[in-house]
């Protein structure tokens, strides 16, 4: 993948050239597609349940995901590793839809994000490191990237001619974790960071370890449900509703000012264009982690998981499983046992769950 790390690595000295910015992000971009195909050709994609060994990160992956009982799964995930040729770096993404096409359309943002992502990427760097601006750091940089990266994925979504997305969506929820080394325009020290960009409900847990030696969780994203006082500010400002139905208490559902169609059970997704005009964005919560030594592990997981297993209950059920390989499954297993228990008389959620480890090898 040489040839192909140096085509990408060149974006930066084109993108701003005299060819005009259009043709150096058209070619990014071919650069990019180009990477992901060559990833996948060599393995280096994950896009079903699995393990995979990251030596270059040294992490360790476990993916599962299971259909619920409404249908198709909708679920979708992704480990790219050695994301966009950095043998240090490493790409995780969840993706839930919704709706009659929900799955086509939570395949198809799980297609078009990472690529697209490492052209913003590449173009962020390229222009901090044309104007020499030092004071941008590594994650300004990814923030900058994640937020151009998800509204063009929105706007190509919603003109894909096979999809139909009016009235269904995806959420996505993705890290980056990457080495970071000192760069000549960068402050940055040494380390592991990892960024955190949520785009729905899914969500993510990081386990560390505290004081007395046990793990406890901590939540790095924020389940982005309507009745949230910044979410639901900003839907009914925008002339939608906000409530929920008699048969589903404590469910809120974003509405259209009529309530004409379903409603959404979250503020923010992809596709979902017909309440685009009433508060839903696709904008992403994009966060910061640098990762210690106490720190040893992150789940990532859709809805359909949190709704039945608390933080601590996932730390738990991860972290007591003998087999890291197996720990996606394993958790997947309880809630799909705890939807039964919990909830008896509804359909069962898909569920799904990534579980990044930090070190390769278990303690």
């Amino acid at each position: 993948m040489r040839h192909l790390s140096l085509l990408f690595n060149g974006l930066a000295k084109s993108l701003y050239s005299g060819r005009g910015k259009l043709s150096g992000i058209d070619c990014g971009r071919e650069a990019a597609d180009e990477l992901a195909r060559e990833a996948k050709k060599n393995d280096m994609i994950l896009k079903s349940s699995g393990t995979v060994r990251c030596e270059g990160s040294n992490s360790f992956v476990s993916v599962f995901s299971q259909r619920g009982e409404k249908g198709v799964n909708q679920d979708c995930s992704i480990v790219w590793e050695e994301f966009g040729c950095q043998e240090d770096m490493i790409f995780c993404g969840i993706f839930d839809g919704h709706g009659p096409w929900g799955h086509y359309v939570a395949k198809a943002v799980r297609k078009s994000l990472p690529p697209s992502l490492l052209c913003n990427w590449q173009e962020a760097l390229a222009l901090a490191a044309l104007v020499g601006d030092k004071k941008l750091c590594q994650f300004d940089i990814w923030k900058q990237s994640y937020l151009s990266t998800c509204a063009a994925v929105d706007q190509e979504l919603e003109k894909h001619r096979r999809l139909d997305s009016f009235h269904s969506g995806t959420t996505a929820l993705t890290i980056i974790k990457q080495v970071i080394t000192n760069f000549i325009y960068m402050h940055v020290t040494q380390g592991e960071l990892m960024v955190i960009a949520n785009v729905g409900d899914s969500r993510a847990v990081l386990a560390t370890t505290a004081e007395d030696g046990s793990l406890v969780p901590v939540q790095l994203t924020i389940d982005f449900k309507p009745n949230l006082p910044q979410e639901a500010e900003r839907i009914t400002r925008c002339k939608g509703r906000v409530f929920c139905l008699h048969d589903e208490p404590g469910v809120h559902r974003v509405w259209l000012p009529n309530g004409e169609t379903a409603g959404l059970a979250m503020s923010r997704a992809f596709g979902d264009y017909c309440l685009k005009d009433y508060g839903l964005i696709s904008v992403p919560e994009v966060t910061q982690r640098k990762i210690i030594n106490r720190d040893r592990f992150i789940v990532l997981a859709t809805d359909g998981v949190w709704d039945v297993i608390s933080n601590e209950e996932a730390v738990q059920i991860v972290s007591s499983t003998k087999e890291r390989g197996k720990s996606a499954k394993r958790l997947v297993k309880c809630a799909v046992r705890a939807w039964k228990r919990k909830r008896r008389g509804l359909a069962v959620d898909d569920c799904s769950a990534i579980c990044l480890f930090f070190d390769s090898s278990p303690p």
